[in-house]
């Protein structure tokens, strides 16, 4: 069950095995996770929430949903969810699938994100120890695949105004911060060439690994960005220990000159 106040009441909704809730971007809406369901309800028509649309997960075996995410583009109407390997996206009005990458990953997918500045990007994170990066719209093959961590990764993060910049937390204890340019809505920087009357070019950046933190004496399960100051984010650990720390002041100017 979870409890959420609209207009000064307290409403509680009762869901069996309720695994996950998360509210829409613009707060007009939450969506409830169970085992193998989803339902979308909506939070301003009335004081009390309004099941709008549910849908029932169908696959092979016994399928259980593990995570879910709010897709912001497309007006807020959908959604991704994680189930073993799979990642599947939802249209919450018709609550039909809109894309389906049923092999993501090798293990199980633990985590996933959209790109906040390209609205067909997405990152997903699991137990194979990858990070990859999809399009989608082309959902038969990554776009890019990371190795930064030897177990289990259980949370990835979009930085949400430089997008190029993806934190990731795992198991081996560990936070890594890289930069994937290629696939960021900011794939050049423009170089002034002084010899030559000042000319402009640009020029593609590299995609890397800007940095491996570690400060954490145990799992890391989840990194998050701040939304007040780009370069800041925090990381929390199954010990209950939350580190904030800062994007390397090399790498900040790097963006921004």
């Amino acid at each position: 069950m979870f409890f959420f106040k609209q207009k000064n009441v307290y409403v509680e909704i009762k869901k069996k095995k309720n695994l996950r809730t998360i509210w829409e971007p613009n707060a007009k809406g939450v969506v409830s996770l169970s085992e193998n369901s989803i339902y979308y309800y909506d939070l301003i028509d009335s004081s009390e929430p309004k099941l709008i649309s549910s849908a029932k997960l169908e696959a092979k075996g016994q399928p259980k949903f593990t995570n879910c995410k709010w897709n912001s583009h497309h007006n807020n109407s959908q959604i991704a969810t994680c189930n073993d390997t799979a990642i599947r996206g939802w249209d919450l009005k018709s609550m039909k699938q809109c894309f389906v990458i049923e092999s993501s990953h090798n293990q199980f997918v633990r985590d996933i994100d959209f790109n906040p500045n390209k609205q067909y990007y997405l990152a997903s994170v699991g137990d194979d120890c990858k990070t990859k990066f999809w399009d989608i719209r082309k959902t038969n093959e990554s776009l890019k695949t990371l190795t930064n961590h030897s177990h289990w990764i259980w949370s990835v993060r979009y930085n949400s105004v430089h997008d190029q910049l993806v934190l990731t937390g795992s198991s081996d204890n560990k936070v890594a911060l890289s930069a994937i340019s290629s696939l960021s809505s900011e794939p050049f920087k423009t170089v002034v060439n002084e010899e030559n009357d000042n000319e402009t070019k640009l020029v593609a950046e590299p995609d890397k690994l800007v940095k491996i933190y570690e400060d954490h004496e145990d799992s890391v399960y989840s990194v998050e960005w701040s939304s007040v100051d780009p370069w800041i984010f925090a990381s929390l650990s199954y010990d209950g220990r939350l580190i904030i720390n800062k994007v390397p002041k090399e790498e900040k100017f790097r963006i921004l000159l």
